[in-house]
Order: structure tokens, then sequence, then C-alpha cells
């Protein structure tokens, strides 16, 4: 079957297929914003016996990586008819979309996964967990007085403010999402409620966005610049406990909430939650901001299913040379020197959600202790984090 890029007479096909395979029902009066939003994806379709059987999206967007900002294909709205399964349909729609996200500039490529193992068989790699803290009324208890103000806002309010405290905030962080206004407006409010802390100084410095629902305060997105802006948004939060019985907060791994609350016992979950995979290792690994060190690094990278990444990588002193495998053969594999990675271990090192020497322990990464021992010094230490959807 041929994989086609689906035009904007397929739209309500693909709809169709999606709100069928997720479950939901998109109200009619809503139908014509949806294939309208349509038109910023590239969809790939197969169609078998003049049906739609499964599609793919493409969305064409950036993550941050400390300061740099690479080109990010987001995959989304994986789906196929029950009746077309385990036809190899899949399979064919994510190989092909890493051709086109490579023939388009792509270096990395995110999804949100149903199913982690499914996706690691294609290279992509976890790159993000999220870390869940539940607060009981009872702990609801301020900390030490602040010296700033509180300011809300909502979509049709929205300040520039809070993209301004984001952007410095993803800065610190690699694989965050690089948000535009546009996609504040249509992708990250919703009906949630914005609250930005204002320093003595005036200066925007943090802002959580939550909803108060069934007695429940819900805090999808808790981004504090300093330790100031922390204390000033958790004491707003204190001040609703006559309208709550529970707290949840969304928020990084990194972040030392709760350590300086009064009471930080708290229950709190922690799980993966999205998937990176490097488009091209190339690009990537010569962008790259690697630490000077002593020695040069040879890494032997295999991809099974992007094979124009596959050979020996030299991260030197001052830059990264590539030498692509022959044709037909598996990775370069000098001799005496090197370290083997497969492409989920160098996305999870590049992004840093594992350390090289993590890797190594785990058997991700064969080699020589003491070229272990060098390629994590060359690699520097990133807070991978990422709170969008798609």
């Amino acid at each position: 079957m041929e994989i086609k890029v689906l035009t904007e007479e397929n739209y309500l096909q693909s709809m169709n297929l999606s709100m069928y395979a997720f479950q939901y029902q998109v109200p009619e009066s809503d139908i014509p914003k949806r294939l309208e939003t349509l038109k910023k994806h590239r969809l790939l379709g197969i169609f078998d016996g003049g049906e739609l059987a499964s599609k793919l999206h493409i969305l064409s967007l950036g993550v941050k990586l400390g300061r740099q900002d690479w080109k990010m294909g987001g995959i989304a709205g994986v789906a196929t008819y029950p009746e077309h399964r385990r036809k190899g349909y899949v399979n064919r729609l994510i190989k092909k979309s890493l051709e086109d996200m490579n023939d388009d500039g792509c270096i990395v490529s995110f999804l949100h996964p149903f199913n982690i193992d499914f996706y690691r068989r294609y290279g992509w790699e976890i790159v993000s967990d999220h870390r869940k803290v539940f607060v009981e009324k009872k702990d609801l208890k301020p900390v030490d007085p602040h010296s700033g103000s509180i300011k809300r806002y909502v979509k049709s309010s929205h300040s520039s403010d809070l993209e301004k405290i984001y952007e410095k905030y993803a800065e610190r962080h690699s694989a965050m999402l690089t948000r535009d206004t546009d996609w504040w407006l249509t992708s990250v409010y919703g009906s949630q409620t914005a609250a930005v802390y204002y320093n003595s100084e005036n200066e925007a410095s943090g802002y959580i966005l939550y909803e108060v629902k069934d007695n429940v305060m819900k805090v999808e997105e808790f981004v504090p610049l300093d330790h100031d802006a922390r204390a000033g948004l958790w004491n707003y939060i204190c001040q609703h406990d006559s309208m709550v019985d529970q707290v949840e907060l969304l928020l990084s791994v990194h972040d030392p909430f709760p350590y300086f609350l009064k009471e930080p016992k708290l229950k709190t979950e922690t799980y993966p939650y999205f998937m990176g995979r490097i488009v091209n290792a190339e690009e990537a690994m010569k962008s790259y901001p690697f630490n000077q060190s002593d020695r040069n690094v040879f890494l032997h990278l295999e991809d099974a299913v992007a094979s124009w990444n596959t050979g020996t990588y030299l991260i030197g002193q001052e830059e990264v040379k590539f030498y692509p495998a022959k044709e037909g053969s598996s990775c370069v594999k000098p001799p005496q020197r090197g370290l083997q990675i497969n492409m989920n271990s160098l996305t999870a090192m590049l992004f840093g959600y594992k350390r090289p020497m993590e890797l190594y322990e785990l058997g991700s990464i064969k080699g020589e202790l003491e070229e272990i021992e060098e390629l994590e010094k060359k690699v520097p230490s990133y807070k991978p984090f990422f709170y969008d959807f798609f």
C-alpha cells in the first residue's frame, strides 16, 4: 500500500479515524475549526480499499537545549482502524515520518507514547518525567512572608510576561517546547487561570497555571525563576484553603518543592512522560555544546530505522566529525577505540535524562570504563523537562 500525504479532501476522514481510535466526539459546531487546524500538520496516510486505514500527524515545532533551539517534528494522532491492524501500516508510517522529518531539517522528534516499549523499537526514548505532588488542606501553610504581588490572567487577557518567564525557565532546562503566542492561546490555557508573581521591583519572576474544580486546585504548571517567586506562588496557593480540600501540583522533578515547606512529607507520584528521538545525529552532535576535555571520544552509533545516522562520531576538542558506515554494513568499528551506543541511549544522554555512566552501568553503552569516564566529562549536565502535550 502506498503512503500518501493527506490533503484537505482527506481531513474529515482523518478526524473520523481519530475520533474512533481515541474514543471522543467533536461537536458538529467545532468540526470546521478542527479541520482548519489540520492545515498546520503534515498528515501521512495509508489507504486500503479506498478507505483511510492508518494515519500519522507531524507537527512542525521546536525544543530548547539550554539556549539552543532545535527544530522538532512532533508525532501525534497515530491511529489505525482495528480491521487494518497488524498489517505493518504504522511501522511504515513511522519510518516514512523519519525520512520526511530529516528532509525537513528536524534534528529531533518528540511524541507522547501510548506504549513506551513500542516506540523504543523505533529509537524513541524517555526524555522527561512528570512529578505530581498532592497537598491536603491541613498542609496549606504559608512560608515566610514575601515582598512581591500576584496578578491573575486568563486566555483573553494573556500577558507576554508569562512567555518571558517560560522562556527563561526553558533555557535552564533541556527538552522544553519552544512556545510562541499562538501556541499559548491555542494549546496552553484552555479554561485555566494564570497567576504571575511580581517581585518587589515589579519584575515578573514566576507563574502558575491552574484550575479550581470540585474542591480541588490543579496546578498544571509551576514555573518559578527563583525562590522568592517559588515561595510567593506557594503562599498564593495557600490562600485557596477556604475553597479546596486538596491541591495537585504538576512540576519538574528538578524543582526543590516541597523541601522548603513546613511539612514536606507529601504524597508524590513520579512517572515517565514524553519520549524523544534524534532524527539527524550528525546535526545534533555537531551543534551540541560538548564540554572540553583532555581526550577525544569515538561513539559508534547504530540506527536500524534511520540508516543515515549509522556510523562513527569523533567527539574532538573543538568539533565533531562523522564517518558514515558503508552502505549495507553495520556501524563502523575501529579495532581499538570507541564506545558502542544505540539511538535510544544517545537521545537520553544528549537531553540529560541519563548520564553516560548510568547508561554504561545499564549496559546501554558498551566499551572501556576509561572512555566512559571521558565521555562523562564531555557531556554537560542538563535538566530535561516537558510540560506540553500534543
